[in-house]
């Protein structure tokens, strides 16, 4: 799938699952998640901007990403306006869903408190939610 940021968004989730795989599908729109340490970018250390993988908006620089040891990609801020929260109370506990902001698809979930970063946030992520624009050719599109 190419990036979608200068193209209509679906509208409608039978749209949305021609567009995406059947596990993008589960995780960006049905708010699923993929199993711990199985991401491609869990262990990533490539400098660049991670997009949603459903519209290709821009949603965390590489030098936000760190290591929690969690099994998924963490970051420890967004970018300005990339994301919205939601108060999610599955599973028998409160946490915050992370969404794309341009359009409303799940990513993870943000713990704060955690002390793993100075910023004091966990961006706890799904690699299927994001592509990775690596900076050279970030770089090369400007």
């Amino acid at each position: 799938m190419s990036d979608q940021t200068d193209t209509a968004l679906p509208r409608s989730e039978d749209e949305w699952r021609v567009r995406l795989s059947p596990e993008e599908f589960r995780v960006l729109r049905q708010g699923g998640t993929e199993p711990p340490w199985t991401g491609e970018y869990v262990h990533t250390t490539t400098p660049g901007v991670y997009r949603c993988r459903a519209c290709g908006a821009p949603l965390f620089s590489s030098e936000t990403k760190f290591d929690s040891h969690c099994g998924w990609p963490s970051f420890d801020e967004a970018l300005p306006g990339a994301v919205r929260y939601l108060e999610d109370r599955s599973h028998g506990m409160v946490r915050t869903e992370v969404r794309c902001a341009r359009c409303d698809s799940h990513l993870g979930h943000r713990f704060d408190g955690e002390g793993f970063t100075p910023k004091n946030a966990r961006y706890c992520i799904n690699s299927i939610s994001m592509r990775l624009e690596p900076a050279e050719q970030a770089d090369r599109a400007d």
